[in-house]
């Protein structure tokens, strides 16, 4: 799948079954869930890439 953008997984399909490991894959329903709660027109790059990294350690 390679690196995806932070503002591209909102859009992403989600798979049906979290793995609930300690750091959450990008596709994780949990993920796209934490990052869609964000307002992305309102954030930076850069404050979406560490967004990302929160909703995925979490």
């Amino acid at each position: 799948m390679g690196k995806v953008k932070p503002a591209d997984v909102c859009d992403l399909k989600a798979k049906k079954k979290c793995c609930r490991k300690s750091t959450r894959c990008v596709r994780c329903p949990v993920v796209i869930h934490r990052m869609r709660k964000l307002d992305s027109a309102q954030l930076s790059k850069k404050q979406l890439g560490k967004a990302l990294k929160k909703a995925r350690a979490a």
